[in-house]
């Protein structure tokens, strides 16, 4: 596996080539930094709320609430705030729309300025998706942040895996194509059924 540099994700971007990376929009080329590609904070969020349940069920238990329930839907324009307040997981995309070519994985994690109030964000990107990239907002800090929409708030680093992947046929995807924030799809997950079935046979 190796680290893609600037200039083979620009050549990349730029190829007319199908199978080569797509970013959309691209706002800047400074986005592009020596080993990393910026991106920029989307337009919707999936706000974690508290409820009167006393916990997210994934057992697959009759009458179980839908995990759904937990969240609440907001939307922002480009340069609108949204304040992420302390130990609040919120679910959002990249403003980019991006295609990974078959054979390039993507790391995204939190840029620097905003680690250092406290934010984390932690991805990973299977080779040969296509959609805005899934990001996991969470407040580690003390306090309110106040972020603006379009702004860069991580950065990717994208690996050539030297190897094609099925990812982009495979019927195990779950956030493929996706341009909104999706919610956590664990309790499809089969080996959770497959647990469920010991206790209730």
């Amino acid at each position: 596996m190796r680290l893609l540099h600037r200039e083979e994700i620009l050549e990349s971007i730029g190829s007319e080539d199908k199978s080569s990376l797509f970013v959309e929009p691209l706002l800047e080329p400074s986005q592009v930094g020596e080993v990393t590609l910026d991106l920029r904070l989307g337009y919707d969020f999936r706000v974690s709320i508290l409820t009167r349940s006393p916990k997210v069920e994934l057992a697959g238990k009759e009458g179980q609430r839908s995990i759904s329930s937990f969240f609440q839907e907001t939307r922002r324009e480009v340069g609108d705030t949204f304040v992420l307040y302390p130990s609040q997981a919120v679910l959002t995309t990249s403003l980019e729309y991006i295609g990974l070519p078959d054979h390039v994985y993507m790391d995204v994690v939190t840029r620097s300025s905003y680690s250092r109030l406290g934010i984390q964000i932690n991805s990973m990107v299977q080779p040969g998706f296509r959609g805005c990239v899934p990001i996991e907002l969470f407040n580690h800090g003390n306090n309110a942040v106040e972020l603006v929409v379009g702004s860069r708030i991580c950065q990717a680093k994208l690996f050539d895996v030297e190897q094609s992947s099925g990812y982009s046929s495979s019927n195990a995807r779950k956030y493929y194509g996706n341009v909104r924030p999706t919610l956590s799809k664990a309790d499809n997950d089969e080996e959770i059924r497959i647990l469920s079935r010991i206790n209730n046979p």
